[in-house]
């Protein structure tokens, strides 16, 4: 079976290859802009036409010839995918790219011909350097376990963070075995909240962190200094940078903590079930919880779920958003409307007199739900 599969490192540039990247990230912003304007005023046209139109380019902006020309047509080719969604109604119109935001340029892999003895691109995992066109070697780190990868290198994008750092994510075509499909042993049903991010059918609840809280006081005073701060002077440069990195570590704290969470559910469980969730609806209509579902990330965690149960041959399934799993009694089947409101956490089931506790209760109906779909397989 053939994968795709992207590594990522940090990058240790010099000051010399910053000043590179950074040039090169400028360069290709600028093709892409040109060209959607283009193509904005004259119609689509196709990444070979504008490919042969960019030496013309080049002849007007001699400061294109600076950077690699891969870079350049790579800009395009990006430009071409995003129109192609566009068209097919996957996503919304193009916009043009901003010089304060997230940057990345992308670099295509060309194998060494008689013409050119070297690759374009070389990555060593064991002396921790990459080689990139116009950059030479770079210091790099990650994967310190991984000495070797087994597999073909498509492309490698180079990303400056917000907070000024810089990687890099290499993109490999790798064949691998097909994982065999575990026998189930174990199941366990999933509820998702806010209260307590997950509560599993086992009775194990794992706590809502509620990390953008954490770091809410922090984030107001900054972003109430930087209203003070003169647009675009070192001040105001220097409190936005201070965001960013606020941004970022918010985001890497949430990320670290999904992963230890979805790690262990897949590890410990055979068949996985999960409530489906539509989280942009859940947030129109649930204005006042919309900070707190947003900070939870439940698609994000599911999607960890999933990746993870596939790679280890595992099973995971999906019920549907609408099923009341916290209206049904998990032991008689009757549906008790009164669990609407979200204060009430456990009640006694009128029919057969049962102490639920919301949470449990819908994780084991997720949990049936989850079983009939295994067995109608």
């Amino acid at each position: 079976m053939t994968t795709y599969k992207a590594y990522k490192f940090r990058l240790y540039p010099t000051k010399q290859q910053r000043h590179q990247i950074n040039k090169t990230i400028g360069c290709t912003r600028f093709v892409y802009n040109y060209y959607l304007n283009y193509q904005t005023k004259k119609g689509y046209k196709k990444s070979k036409y504008l490919c042969q139109d960019l030496k013309n380019l080049i002849k007007t902006y001699p400061f294109l010839e600076e950077i690699d020309s891969c870079a350049l047509r790579c800009a395009i080719f990006q430009l071409e995918d995003n129109y192609k969604l566009y068209l097919s109604q996957k996503s919304n119109i193009p916009n043009f790219k901003k010089k304060y935001q997230k940057q990345s340029y992308k670099i295509t892999y060309f194998k060494p011909t008689h013409i050119t003895k070297d690759a374009n691109i070389e990555l060593n995992i064991e002396k921790q350097k990459i080689k990139l066109p116009e950059l030479n070697y770079i210091k790099i780190k990650g994967y310190k376990k991984t000495t070797k990868i087994n597999g073909d290198i498509i492309s490698i994008t180079v990303t400056k963070e917000l907070n000024n750092k810089y990687y890099a994510s290499a993109l490999y075509k790798e064949i691998q075995k097909q994982e065999e499909k575990v026998t189930p042993k174990t199941i366990v049903g999933l509820d998702l909240g806010i209260k307590d991010l997950i509560t599993t059918s086992d009775g194990i609840k794992y706590s809502n962190k509620k990390t953008i809280i954490k770091y809410e006081k922090r984030l107001k005073r900054l972003q109430k200094e930087l209203s003070r701060r003169k647009n675009k002077t070192k001040n105001y440069c220097k409190t936005k940078l201070k965001i960013n990195k606020l941004h970022i570590k918010i985001k890497n704290s949430r990320k670290y903590y999904l992963n230890e969470i979805a790690n262990e559910i897949v590890n410990d469980h055979d068949i996985i079930v999960t409530e489906n969730l539509n989280t942009i609806e859940m947030m129109k209509n649930k204005s006042n919880l919309s900070k707190y579902i947003n900070d939870a990330s439940f698609i994000t965690l599911c999607k960890l779920i999933e990746h993870k149960s596939i790679q280890q041959g595992k099973y995971y399934y999906k019920v549907d958003p609408y099923y009341p799993s916290s209206q049904i009694c998990s032991h008689c089947g009757h549906q008790n409307k009164i669990t609407k409101d979200l204060a009430i956490r456990s009640y006694i089931c009128p029919v057969c007199n049962r102490i639920l506790d919301r949470d449990i209760n819908a994780s084991l109906n997720i949990l049936s739900c989850g079983l009939v779909q295994h067995y109608q397989k």
